[in-house]
């Protein structure tokens, strides 16, 4: 049976801190927003986006544009800026010439993640995406873990590899799942925390070494 593999996406696929970075200075300079608000906007959104973000700013700076016309937006402009590269895009496609089951399994709003997997392509590329949004669970959760599989047609109880880049999220999440883990290495470790199988600077190394697998 083809092996599984599950990819988180935000800095692991695809680099959103930069995206998000040009996506809020396209939409403040689109709505001549202040520095105040643009530097509550970026604060807001460092770590996580969804629609109840741009309620707070709509009420917090007494905006008149509709909050949901502004996510509507927000949206539209990370898939613009959003950036998968080459190589990552090509290693993916080496992963399924060689018969892996590729999953995405990323914590977000169900239709940013989204969006941003269709503009870069990504979406033709697995064969299921599970996002946090779909459920309000997010990872470590195991119930998204169980989702990511059963939509790429496959069990948890087969076993599999999860690649991502959140210490906790990612490979703490998915050891619980009985996963093998890849760590893409950036943020604090926490000592408690058991290690990964691997541990890898970037994520087209961590398709090398699931390459690996099957040769």
């Amino acid at each position: 049976m083809a092996p599984l593999a599950l990819f988180d996406l935000d800095g692991t696929l695809v680099d959103r801190q930069t995206a998000v970075r040009d996506a809020l200075t396209a939409l403040c300079r689109a709505h001549g927003f202040d520095t105040v608000t643009e530097q509550w906007l970026r604060a807001e959104l460092v770590d996580r986006a969804n629609p109840d973000n741009f309620v707070r700013l709509r009420d917090v700076f007494g905006l008149a544009v509709p909050a949901k016309h502004l996510w509507r937006e927000y949206v539209d402009l990370m898939a613009a800026a959003v950036t998968c590269r080459a190589e990552v895009l090509k290693g993916l496609a080496r992963l399924r010439a060689a018969a892996w089951t590729i999953g995405i399994v990323t914590n977000g709003a169900s239709d940013v993640q989204r969006a941003k997997l269709a503009a870069t392509g990504l979406a033709r590329l697995v064969d299921g995406v599970t996002v946090s949004g779909d459920l309000e669970i997010r990872k470590p959760d195991q119930r998204l873990y169980e989702l990511a599989a059963s939509r790429c047609g496959r069990s948890l109880i087969e076993g599999g590899w999860m690649i991502g880049d959140n210490p906790v999220g990612d490979v703490g999440g998915g050891h619980q799942a009985g996963l093998r883990t890849i760590w893409l290495r950036g943020r604090p470790w926490p000592d408690e925390l058991a290690a990964p199988n691997h541990v890898v600077d970037d994520v087209t190394d961590a398709i090398t070494i699931l390459l690996t697998e099957t040769e």
